[in-house]
């Protein structure tokens, strides 16, 4: 194991070594490598959601290697290398489960949860003691919008800055939804500021209730997108028979196959 990770950090040393190494690879920075390091993490709950486990190990490589990259980078600014990144790793784990590690023993699941969170929260507040921090603080903006709402609502929730129960919720998705139209017939020409606004707060009021019923949104809406994906290949598939594409069809004949499709689906 080790002469692979050896291996592999080598392998990217030799990308990053000035004039004999990749012009890409040189020219890359934390910044330019970011969106590449988020990709490949979908990529692999893409490949975990699909149940293709060859997928799925040749997506955690290339995690992997964003990892290495970003520790060659930091090495080469003396900041730190791959070896502390998995040193700090393995002292937070220990760190984290001190009823494994430890003496305290016979906690629960959720037991284990809540002090995984006390313990993060003190490693916080003695990182952050000489500085005035906002309970919000440490969600990091490179989350997508629909994982860093539900971060920021349950940091708020343990103040008891939230709604009791889903009901609420769902009376203020209705008062968030009446706003949107409101403002759909205030605007002729848009969009506009004024309509981005409150389609997001439509948005996020909606990832509040799917918080209070223990849905992650963002995997509903991936098995949204899948359903959506696989309704509309069937109605490509229903009009390839009659030789023609979606573009030659009514909305109306889209529909019914659309119908179809839902019907073939229960």
């Amino acid at each position: 194991m080790s002469h692979a990770i050896n291996r592999l950090i080598e392998i990217m040393a030799t990308l990053r070594t000035p004039i004999t190494g990749c012009p890409w690879d040189l020219e890359q920075n934390f910044s330019s490598v970011s969106p590449y390091t988020l990709e490949e993490a979908y990529e692999v709950v893409d490949a975990i959601e699909r149940n293709d486990m060859g997928d799925l190990r040749e997506e955690l490589g290339d995690l992997l290697l964003q990892v290495i990259f970003h520790a060659r980078m930091a090495e080469e600014k003396n900041c730190f290398d791959f070896t502390d990144v998995v040193e700090a790793i393995c002292e937070k784990l220990i760190r984290r489960h001190p009823h494994v590690f430890g003496e305290q023993e016979g906690l629960s699941s959720e037991a284990v949860l809540r002090q995984w969170d006390d313990i993060k929260a003190e490693e916080k507040r003695l990182k952050q003691k000489a500085q005035s921090s906002s309970l919000l603080d440490g969600v990091p903006l490179a989350f997508s919008a629909l994982t860093r709402a539900v971060k920021l609502q349950r940091k708020a929730s343990k103040v008891g800055f939230d709604w009791n129960n889903a009901q609420l919720v769902i009376d203020k998705v209705r008062e968030e939804t009446e706003e949107v139209a409101a403002e759909l017939k205030t605007h002729e020409l848009l969009p506009t500021p004024e309509l981005e606004e409150e389609i997001g707060d439509l948005l996020f009021v909606i990832v509040n209730l799917a918080r209070h019923v223990d849905v992650d949104p963002e995997q509903a809406l991936r098995a949204a997108n899948r359903k959506f994906e696989r309704r509309f290949h069937y109605i490509e598939a229903g009009l390839k028979q009659q030789a023609r594409s979606p573009a030659e069809a009514t909305l109306a004949e889209m529909e019914l196959l659309w119908l179809e499709a839902k019907k073939y689906e229960k």
